[in-house]
């Protein structure tokens, strides 16, 4: 049956002799009922409500007889099925569900970067600034003023305002030549010896064997002061009294010369060994020897030995009294370094400090002439560091190796820089930044390990005597003229107040 049933539906499909539903028959109808009350005049609707077209299955709906907005009524009826006249989609749960998501993220703020934003942040990464905001010209209005601490990459050039001349701050130039070569045959490649001093009269003394030579830095005179009666009486050591008109010579005793008569004034026996070591405060000489002792000397009086001071089991290689005269620090072949206080303050002889850091000999000792209680200190070939301390409190400041033999050590006070004179491998002298310890410059020249250092009385130049038989004056520390001006009114103006209180 069911069979006989679709077979008719097919061929009724295909006759297309069925009545159809005509999907604009209320139109039509519409323009049937007003054409025909043009017709009539009186009448306003079609009464019939059928279409021209027969349909049995067609339901009939009333249509407005007016068409909407062309008429102040504006009430009008809805088919009675949904879509013979408009189409209305059917929306599912889902689709809603995501049509509300999208109207709720519209009013979010857009977070995610643009083009523009990323091709930014590469630029930043790559070159190190934003390429749309670099000008390599400015063509426009005056030229730009670079802003303080602004490295530009790309090596722009700004117009810079003109510093004054008097508020420039020019490098330092340090020669890497000496000024001035001496021959100093003869002298004695021993670093245990100290064979050079510079007087404040602008005098050296030089030790070369068994003669001493003055020379004259302002002239270039050379005096021979002192020679050894016997060959092997060599010259261990020469030092300067403060004043400059005295000089003590050590060999296997102490003497003491008059430089302004060229004689000797005494002849002062203590030790039983070489004096390899000597030092001034006032009218105190010290002297270290290779016993290990050290003697004060009073030159003012016939018994001149006052005090020993036991301390070192080896020789004895630097002594050095600080500026205000208050410590005498010894360094020696035992690896230690001794602070001793001053005997006229009635102290007893026993040590203030021993530094026990060094692992070599400490023979280079030097006091900082602008911190009266720091002293810095010099290791041998096995140690080969430099070492600062505080004396009031016995700390060390500060340690550095310097990867070289120490023999000698200077302060440079124009400059507040530190001197050190060195042996193998390079055999040269290095300037350091004080209390930083940065190295300023390396002053190579010599062709033997540098014995002895000496500062000239200005302070702008340092001599170096070494195993290569020569004495260099390498003048790395003069003073801007302005700077020099400056101190000397200062000193001027100290020296005229000293006079006004003496005559007052």
């Amino acid at each position: 049956m069911s069979h006989f049933r679709f077979e008719c539906d097919i061929s009724n499909i295909l006759k297309l002799d069925m009545p159809l539903v005509n999907p604009h028959g209320s139109r039509l109808q519409s323009k049937s009922g007003s054409t025909s009350r043009a017709g009539n005049g009186a009448s306003t609707a079609n009464t019939s409500g059928y279409s021209p077209l027969k349909s049995g299955s067609l339901n009939t709906t009333k249509t407005p007889a007016k068409t909407p907005g062309k008429s102040g009524n504006k009430k009008h009826m809805t088919p009675a099925k949904a879509g013979e006249d408009r189409y209305i989609p059917a929306r599912s749960n889902k689709q809603m569900e995501v049509a509300s998501f999208l109207l709720s993220k519209e009013n979010d703020p857009d977070d995610t970067p643009t083009k523009k934003d990323r091709q930014k942040a590469w630029s930043v990464n790559l070159n190190g600034y934003d390429i749309e905001e670099a000008k390599i010209l400015h063509l426009g209005g005056k030229p730009l003023n670079v802003s303080e601490g602004y490295q530009n990459s790309l090596k722009v050039l700004y117009n810079q305002k003109t510093t004054p001349v008097s508020v420039k701050k020019t490098a330092r130039y340090i020669s890497s030549l000496p000024e001035k070569i001496l021959d100093a045959p003869d002298i004695r490649n021993d670093f245990y010896l100290n064979l050079i001093d510079w007087s404040s009269q602008n005098y050296m003394a030089v030790a070369l064997h068994n003669t001493v030579y003055l020379w004259n830095a302002a002239t270039g005179e050379i005096v021979l002061l002192a020679q050894g009666e016997r060959e092997e009486d060599y010259i261990c050591s020469v030092s300067w009294l403060k004043e400059g008109n005295f000089l003590a010579v050590g060999t296997s005793d102490c003497k003491l010369w008059d430089v302004v008569a060229q004689k000797r004034l005494r002849n002062m026996s203590s030790h039983s060994a070489r004096v390899g070591a000597l030092s001034w405060n006032n009218h105190i000489l010290s002297s270290g020897s290779r016993s290990g002792h050290i003697h004060h000397h009073d030159v003012r009086v016939a018994e001149h030995h006052i005090a020993t001071l036991s301390g070192h089991s080896q020789e004895v290689c630097g002594l050095k009294w600080s500026p205000d005269g208050k410590y005498l620090a010894s360094g020696a072949n035992d690896n230690l370094v001794y602070v001793w206080p001053n005997v006229q303050e009635g102290r007893s002889s026993s040590h203030v400090h021993c530094f026990t850091q060094h692992q070599g000999a400490v023979k280079a000792l030097a006091w900082c002439p602008w911190q009266v209680n720091v002293l810095a200190t010099g290791g041998g070939t096995s140690d080969r560091h430099i070492r600062t301390w505080n004396v009031s409190s016995g700390a060390c400041l500060s340690s550095l190796d310097t990867q070289s033999q120490i023999c000698s050590l200077v302060f440079a006070p124009n400059y507040k820089e530190l001197v050190t004179g060195h042996g193998y491998a390079q055999n040269q002298l290095a300037i350091w930044k004080y209390p930083s310890l940065v190295k300023v410059a390396e002053l190579k020249g010599h062709h033997g390990r540098v014995l002895n250092l000496a500062l000239s009385p200005n302070g702008s130049t340092v001599a170096s005597a070494a195993a290569d038989e020569t004495l260099r004056f390498w003048k790395c520390f003069e003073v801007d003229s302005a700077k020099k001006k400056e101190k000397e009114r200062a000193a001027t103006k100290s020296a005229s107040s000293i006079l006004h209180q003496s005559i007052r």
